[in-house]
């Protein structure tokens, strides 16, 4: 493959489909009842869906197929040359008129097909222009768009309008996806109120089909007038007769498992604190040290002599994870984000010297974080992230095992920003968190919320929904240490959160 097929397989997400695979598509969706009058593919390709289509849908009346790259269409337009009720033609998805296209399809409508599998940030890092309009697609704002939950699949751009299409009409929709995209679409429509009927995943083999490593689905939607369900089916293959599982939407949420969501929805609160991120420098090279017979060395080989009061030892996911004592130590140049750094050049010239000669380096630091920061900052950073008692986790490793985390050398170990943690203000409250969050029933609940094909299931977000009061009073465990870890879900020690407190006891 040419560099430019390469870069056009990655800003179009080329992955064509393979003939026999859409062939396996269509017999399924006959076989659950699916009769269209029109089918429409808007980014149809060398025409494998639309072949397909046409042998298993003879009645319907309508076949129309778009794509923007002329020798696709060019070979799909023999493909559906013998059948006089299909057409294909140029279109780029971004600019066609669809409202005038969808008006010539009469109900009931099939929406068909294989849309791009890539980001805007992939496509964007190439310098291509196959995007939509560029958008902020759910209105994120500050950290969140920084830190790049505003990139998106082009595909899920794609289908969000597809639904759109459906509106209000007798169809269907039924396209190869990634996994996170097919539900990220349903949690979209049904947060919009759409008229599904039903909804259903089956799984698919992305490497044997496509060579991409990544979890795929193709994602099936029926929609008629007057229907809402919140429901999804999972199918582990295209020929499962049964599902494996369900997942949905409750109280404006997506759960992983909603007849057990159902029953401990109780334990969920919005708005609790308590879980925080670990450090983030995004310099491992300066900021993270070995030690050697008593000597600091870091990631660039350099011998580092440095005040030990801005020093701390450091533990990542695979150390928490594994259970290890901490094998790194950290540089931390100011221990809350209203302290700047700068102020090391009194409190400790040498790490303010080190920091200087290095700084090279920490301003080509990528992410746009830094840019109104003062030199040398890092995040994740406040009182939190130093006391001496912690309960951890790992977010890169996908299961729910934490760990007691307690002072080393009499030191307390801060943790890296690929872990989150929960502060104590003693072993004895470390202790009391541990039992509460790996009981049974928090295992349960976070599981029903989980799902564990994502790219990084286990976040903050998750972990601070689960309300430690209720949880600590359903297990008969409500004592003042749990009050006290109660208390800091909701801010730190603050008469608010007493008042807060005072009135969960009043209601029961």
């Amino acid at each position: 493959m040419s560099m430019g097929q390469a870069k056009q397989k990655v800003e179009f997400g080329d992955f064509q489909t393979p003939s026999r695979l859409a062939r396996e598509v269509c017999r399924l969706l006959v076989h659950t009842g699916l009769s269209p009058s029109s089918i429409l593919e808007p980014t149809c390709g060398k025409g494998a869906f639309l072949d397909a289509s046409l042998h298993a849908f003879p009645n319907a009346t309508t076949v129309r197929g778009l794509d923007r790259n002329p020798t696709y269409v060019q070979v799909s337009q023999e493909i559906v040359a013998n059948h006089p009720n299909a057409r294909v033609e140029c279109g780029d998805f971004f600019k066609v008129p669809w409202d005038r296209v969808l008006s010539n399809l009469p109900d009931p409508l099939l929406v068909i097909g294989n849309p791009p599998w890539v980001t805007n940030a992939a496509v964007g890092s190439l310098g291509g222009a196959n995007l939509p309009q560029k958008i902020n697609m759910d209105g994120l704002r500050g950290i969140d768009a920084l830190t790049g939950r505003s990139n998106f699949d082009i595909s899920e751009w794609m289908l969000r309008e597809s639904m759109r299409w459906l509106e209000g009409r007798v169809g269907a929709m039924a396209v190869l996806c990634k996994t996170t995209v097919a539900r990220k679409i349903l949690y979209f429509s049904w947060s919009r109120r759409t008229q599904i009927e039903s909804a259903a995943i089956y799984r698919i083999n992305a490497f044997q089909e496509f060579g991409a490593s990544v979890d795929a689905c193709l994602l099936v939607v029926r929609l008629n007038p007057g229907s809402r369900t919140t429901d999804c089916d999972v199918y582990e293959t295209l020929h499962s007769t049964t599902p494996s599982s369900r997942f949905g939407m409750r109280e404006g949420r997506l759960v992983a498992d909603p007849k057990a969501y159902d029953r401990l929805a109780f334990l969920y609160r919005d708005g609790l604190v308590g879980w925080r991120s670990g450090v983030k420098h995004d310099s491992s090279r300066v900021f993270v040290f070995s030690q050697k017979q008593g000597i600091l060395i870091n990631g660039l080989g350099e011998r580092v002599s440095i005040e030990a009061d801005v020093v701390f030892p450091l533990l990542k996911s695979s150390d928490v994870v594994h259970g290890r004592k901490p094998r790194k130590f950290v540089l931390i140049p100011h221990r809350s984000m209203e302290e700047s750094p700068l102020d090391l050049e009194r409190r400790a010239p040498l790490a303010w010297q080190y920091l200087l000669s290095h700084s090279d380096i920490l301003d080509k630091r990528g992410s746009s974080i830094y840019k109104k920061r003062p030199p040398f900052s890092i995040f994740g950073i406040g009182p939190y992230s130093l006391t001496a008692w912690k309960v951890a986790i790992s977010g890169l490793y996908k299961e729910l095992k934490f760990s007691k985390v307690g002072p080393c050398d009499g030191q307390p170990i801060v943790l890296d920003d690929t872990c989150y943690l929960f502060p104590c203000d003693s072993e004895a409250e470390c202790d009391v968190l541990y039992e509460l969050v790996t009981s049974s029933l928090a295992t349960e609940f976070w599981s029903s919320l989980i799902f564990w094909d994502s790219k990084r299931p286990i976040t903050a977000k998750l972990l601070n929904v689960l309300d430690l009061a209720a949880l600590a009073k359903t297990l008969d465990r409500w004592t003042p240490v749990a009050r006290r870890l109660a208390e800091r879900q909701m801010s730190r020690y603050s008469n608010q959160a007493h008042q807060m407190m005072l009135f969960q006891e009043s209601l029961g």
